[in-house]
């Protein structure tokens, strides 16, 4: 996981264009919706769409 410079780059759970954020494998996730995943609780309505979003994040295939 990696700071972004300031190409910007879309975030997978809000679709906007941002500097700053996280690298998840090969996703980005901006700062707001990280605090925004890490904050919410399991019985929040959001949940379930945050879970839906992260589920694009797949490990990459290992090459030997």
């Amino acid at each position: 996981m990696s700071e972004t410079s300031n190409h910007g780059e879309t975030c997978i759970v809000c679709d906007q264009k941002k500097n700053r954020g996280i690298h998840i494998y090969t996703k980005f996730i901006c700062s707001d919706c990280e605090k925004k995943v890490i904050s919410t609780s399991t019985s929040d309505p959001d949940y379930a769409f945050y879970v839906k979003k992260l589920k694009s994040i797949h490990t990459p295939p290992l090459y030997s």
